[in-house]
């Protein structure tokens, strides 16, 4: 198997930006937050804030390699968004792999080119589309219908709006655990709990999901014969019974317990 990386990306609020474009001072973080929640409901009859206005806190990644398999999220506790929007886009420039995602084109990546554009990160490997590299003027990140970036999201649902599907159905429809102790919702409560860490072991829970789905997908596709898709799933088994986390035990427990039935 080639260099593969499965993301996901969990947010918060950016308050620092909604005091800056709606004229919040005086307001804490938290009030900030629910007036920015009020306008948007106003407006569009949802909480969900427009992609600028999102700030990352957690990416979590799986990566497989010929000889590796690791899931973990990028950074440490106290790193900064900076650090971690850096690592992701260090990864790309380093390893050039297939990105896999769930809605990633439609939310994932346009919020991490807003916060690459914020900070200042330069990823020049991940905005090639042919000037440097002509393999990617076929084949790049960027392009919808192109293959180094698959949004399984889009691709299973033949890019029509009305036929896309939330991951947890998906994943649970499968046999796979789904969402475990959290949903994007509850981020921003756990984060103004100080719950990082739970923030992010959700986040490796969905990405563990997502690659799960995607090598269903190539055995859909016919790159990964049964045989072949069987010893991938054992590896993702060996690697999390291996695994000193107790979020990555009790994924691997859901799954078993899943097959089972």
């Amino acid at each position: 198997m080639m260099n593969v990386m499965v993301f996901d990306i969990e947010t918060i609020p950016d308050v620092a930006a909604a005091r800056r474009l709606n004229d919040f001072d005086g307001l804490n973080d938290a009030e900030v937050a629910e007036a920015l929640f009020a306008l948007r409901r106003l407006k569009t009859g949802s909480d969900f804030l427009p992609h600028y206005l999102h700030r990352i806190c957690a990416i979590s990644v799986v990566f497989r390699s010929r000889d590796t398999f690791k899931v973990w999220s990028l950074g440490e506790l106290e790193s900064d968004e900076k650090e971690l929007v850096q690592r992701f886009f260090d990864g790309i420039d380093r390893y050039t792999p297939t990105l896999v995602s769930w809605n990633g084109g439609g939310f994932d990546l346009p919020v991490l080119h807003y916060r690459a554009l914020k900070h200042a990160i330069a990823a020049p490997r991940y905005w090639e589309i042919g000037q440097e590299d002509q393999s990617f003027r076929y084949n790049n990140y960027l392009s919808r219908f192109h293959w180094r970036h698959i949004d399984l999201m889009d691709a299973l649902s033949g890019y029509q709006a009305r036929a896309v599907a939330p991951l947890d159905q998906i994943a649970t429809m499968l046999g796979f655990p789904g969402k475990m102790g959290m949903s994007g919702a509850k981020v921003w409560d756990h984060y103004q709990q100080g719950d990082l860490k739970g923030i992010r072991d959700y986040c490796e829970t969905d990405v563990l999901n997502t690659y799960l789905v995607y090598l269903r997908f190539e055995l859909m596709r016919g790159n990964l014969t049964p045989e072949g898709y069987a010893t991938e799933c054992q590896v993702v088994r060996d690697a999390l019974a291996g695994a000193e986390e107790s979020h990555l035990r009790e994924f691997l427990a859901t799954w078993q317990a899943g097959e089972a039935q």
